[in-house]
């Protein structure tokens, strides 16, 4: 197999394994209610067992992010994209088998441990094979294709109960381990392992405030992201009650109308990024536009449920900019850190919306907000921040990532 050929199916196999990665995100929200009402739980005990999963898994997707990122710096990037998808494949299987919420506890949390490694490592190995100038295209179609993952899902759980739904999430990921046979491990780390550097010094890292810094921009950066899944798309159904959309609105559809937006979203936003030549650039054009469209979105009062579907999709678009977000996330630091901070990074991400629920439902309901004052405000606050962050920021386009951090 040529160079070009082996570069084309390391992509095509870190795609896939974010898609099934999104797969799995995506599925629980949208098999919760299902699974929960199987296993016996209605009204308000459906709704709190449902938030402590969600808070279980992103628990572990926190913790597993560190652990998978420092042993993507020690083991090397391909030790991490065997472990983590054996890892959640298995968990993703068990889920479907699951009697108890005991045992839907420890699967969540085992799940989103092994999630929380496959797009960093995958991001990471990407961007150290192809050249300084074309792997922003390469982090583009891992993150299109692997943001499709969350369509999938839709379409699985539509069709399927939702144990079947888990046991397609794990089948696709155990066919997917077969493939990583063939996948050759990063020339910058092998070069790094022999030179014994250190590498994965994690704490040791984020006490220099250069790197600290660059670490927290980049975090602030992808923020709005999650902002607009975590409150606007999940909260659909609530939204629309806020805007008196006439007409029904399902949250699975909205979930589904928004990710298609995003994985298109995510090409268009690498895309711009290559023929600009700058990720900052790229990044606040998409920052401006997802600023724009939201507030399309929250004046539309009183509009049909069609429209309100076609926003979310709208909106996806320029949300799609986290393929341009990782990119900029691994281009910043150095081959023996790089694994570490590109998993934590995208998953401290994730893990700010337990803080920005928290901040929106004591705004919206203990002060008496409204579910559009509140979201409004702090969605303002976030893409604000986000703004500035990326300003700040240095532009990584076209930068030499053959380099060690001290």
């Amino acid at each position: 197999m040529n160079h070009n050929r082996k570069i084309a199916m390391l992509i095509l196999i870190a795609a896939l394994g974010y898609f099934v990665d999104v797969y799995d995100l995506i599925l629980f929200i949208i098999v919760r209610q299902p699974s929960l009402t199987a296993l016996g739980y209605t009204g308000t005990d459906l709704t709190r067992e449902g938030i402590l999963l969600l808070n279980l898994q992103m628990i572990g997707m926190l913790s597993g992010g560190i652990v998978w990122g420092i042993l993507g710096d020690k083991k090397g990037r391909l030790s991490v994209l065997f472990g983590t998808i054996l890892l959640y494949s298995l968990a993703n299987i068990l889920n479907g088998m699951i009697q108890n919420i005991q045992q839907y506890y420890v699967l969540r949390f085992v799940a989103g441990f092994g999630l929380a490694g496959e797009l960093g490592a995958g991001v990471t190995l990407v961007s150290e094979v192809m050249s300084k100038e074309k792997r922003g295209l390469g982090t583009t179609i891992v993150s299109g294709i692997g943001i499709a993952g969350a369509v999938a899902g839709f379409l699985v759980a539509d069709k399927f109960d939702w144990r079947t739904a888990y046991y397609v999430g794990g089948g696709m990921g155990l066919f997917l381990l077969l493939l990583r046979v063939s996948v050759a491990e990063s020339g910058m780390f092998a070069r790094i392992r022999e030179d014994k550097v250190v590498r994965g010094g994690f704490l040791r890292f984020l006490l220099v405030r250069k790197n600290f810094v660059a670490y927290v921009r980049c975090i602030f950066i992808g923020i709005p992201i999650w902002f607009t899944i975590g409150i606007i798309v999940t909260m659909a159904t609530e939204l629309a009650s806020a805007l008196h959309i006439s007409g029904v609105v399902k949250g699975s559809t909205a979930v589904m109308y928004h990710y298609i937006g995003a994985s298109a979203g995510a090409f268009l936003c690498g895309i711009l990024s290559q023929t600009l030549r700058s990720r900052k650039k790229a990044l606040l054009i998409a920052l401006l536009a997802l600023a724009a469209t939201i507030g399309v979105l929250f004046a539309a009062t009183g509009a049909s449920s069609s429209f309100f579907y076609w926003m979310l999709l709208i909106i996806g678009i320029p949300n799609g900019y986290w393929s341009v977000f990782m990119s900029t996330a691994s281009e910043q630091f150095g081959t023996n850190i790089r694994a570490t901070v590109t998993t934590t990074i995208p998953n401290f991400v994730r893990g700010t919306i337990v803080g920005v629920s928290a901040i929106f439902v004591y705004l919206s309901q203990e002060q008496s907000w409204g579910f559009v004052k509140a979201a409004m405000v702090i969605g303002s606050v976030l893409i604000s921040t986000a703004l500035i962050a990326t300003m700040r920021s240095e532009d990584t386009f076209g930068k030499n990532l053959d380099f060690i951090e001290g």
